[in-house]
């Protein structure tokens, strides 16, 4: 308050009477200037009074803007036309029916992927659902088989929840060296959204479920049907069924009207556009279901039901798509990333400067909770000089992440699923950012 009394008083002196526009904004910033003094954590560029941008009116405040109803339901700025999901011919089966498109983590914010950014994984396109005639059924190893509505369904008490969904081969390419100078590439192979629904508990407790009922299988109504089984355990504790993403109906691309949250386990099993539930005492395992979702030791024997995604984490500012080009020695920074887990929250993380050699201990923002993202920050003075970033991140049932040759000398390289080593960025002295593979590290 005593800085913005001392600007008045400056500009109502006698001199100052006949002040321009421009020597007033001039005045106003030097005063400004002034008062914010060093007390900058992150030390933002200096206040520069004969900036146009400043001193002149903004050309949008000259005019009136866009109608209310030019466009109802609304579209990001046409400045952000960077933050999109993107595709590649190297993730696609051939074809733009069987691909994935990858979310634009690095201009992520907070923990909520917006629907639109949200990444997809199609197996036969994208099924548009007339949720009039759409219907589930949940049948047999039941008391009471059951056919649903949307309408029964919503019936139901409802429960939001945030839970991330990602791909198992998210982090697969570039397994056996950097393929993708790329965070969005590298890892965008997932989201994290709130999630709207009824537990399934809930509708197995109206129903009735069988003693002797140990699989659940879960299909789909498109045209590839992806049919994957899930444990009862797992069934009975948190998985949801859906209609609602973010406070609106799920988007087609991500199942509407119904689709299968399965919090924590690989994305595949979270079933989109679902019509059917069938509970049985034996799996419906198909030779490909088995064989593709495995993990081969160098034993020669394979890890089977690899279903819960691994404690994981990346660096998402600096990366390769936000480098660090525009920052000047001794400026202050902030190196931000998300960590998750699918076995429950996220304890601490850690980021090393030099590769994996020693580490610090970063600070959790923001909501912390269980198979959900968590956002972890550290403050730096950048000096200019070359760095190895990398994160790593532990969760509460004490599962930390590896390193790449840990990792590789417990599964090998053939499996493109579940990788979850460190990533690590190296960054020049000019403030690039490039995605390096660092194959020994020191201290694990």
């Amino acid at each position: 308050m005593k800085n913005k009394k001392a600007v008045n008083v400056q500009l109502n002196n006698d001199s100052d009477k006949n002040l321009t526009r421009r020597d007033f904004f001039k005045k106003s910033l030097l005063y400004s200037a002034s008062a914010l003094g060093t007390t900058s954590v992150l030390s933002p560029s200096l206040l520069n009074a004969n900036e146009k941008e400043i001193i002149e009116e903004a050309p949008w405040g000259t005019k009136l803007g866009d109608p209310v109803d030019k466009n109802l339901y609304g579209v990001p700025s046409a400045y952000e036309h960077n933050n999109i999901r993107r595709t590649h011919d190297l993730l696609s089966s051939g074809d733009s029916y069987a691909s994935i498109s990858m979310c634009p983590i690095h201009e992520s914010e907070g923990i909520i992927t917006p629907n639109g950014l949200f990444f997809t994984r199609n197996h036969g396109g994208t099924a548009q659902v007339d949720p009039n005639k759409w219907r589930l059924m949940i049948h047999g190893k039941v008391k009471k088989p059951m056919v649903f509505t949307l309408d029964d369904l919503k019936k139901y008490p409802s429960e939001s929840r945030i839970y991330f969904i990602e791909c198992p081969a998210n982090g697969s390419p570039g397994w056996r060296g950097p393929q993708f100078n790329s965070l969005q590439f590298m890892k965008g192979m997932m989201s994290s959204a709130q999630w709207t629904g009824v537990m399934l508990k809930t509708i197995l407790e109206d129903i009735g479920l069988e003693k002797d009922a140990v699989w659940m299988l879960a299909e789909g109504s498109d045209n590839a049907s992806n049919p994957r089984t899930i444990p009862v355990e797992k069934a009975l504790d948190d998985v949801m069924v859906v209609w609602a993403q973010n406070g609106e109906a799920l988007r087609p691309e991500q199942g509407y009207p119904v689709r299968l949250i399965v919090p924590g386990w690989e994305g595949n099993l979270n079933t989109k556009w679902l019509r059917r539930l069938e509970f049985s005492d034996k799996p419906w395992h198909s030779k490909e279901e088995t064989s593709k979702y495995t993990m081969l030791q160098k034993s020669g024997k394979a890890i089977r039901y690899f279903w819960v995604n691994e404690v994981n984490s990346v660096i998402t500012s600096p990366c390769p798509e936000k480098p660090w080009t525009h920052l000047k020695k001794g400026d202050k920074v902030e190196i931000e990333g998300l960590a998750w887990s699918g076995s429950g929250t996220i304890k601490h993380v850690d980021i090393s400067f030099d590769g994996g050699d020693n580490w610090v201990e970063a600070n959790l923002k923001g909501l912390v909770l269980p198979k959900s993202w968590t956002r972890f920050s550290y403050i730096m003075k950048w000096e200019g000089k070359p760095l190895l970033l990398a994160s790593r991140a532990t969760d509460d049932v004490g599962r930390t992440q590896p390193t790449i040759d840990q990792e590789t000398s417990k599964v090998g390289v053939e499996s493109v699923y579940h990788r979850n080593a460190i990533v690590t960025w190296e960054i020049t002295k000019k403030g690039e950012c490039n995605n390096v593979q660092i194959r020994k590290h020191k201290k694990a």
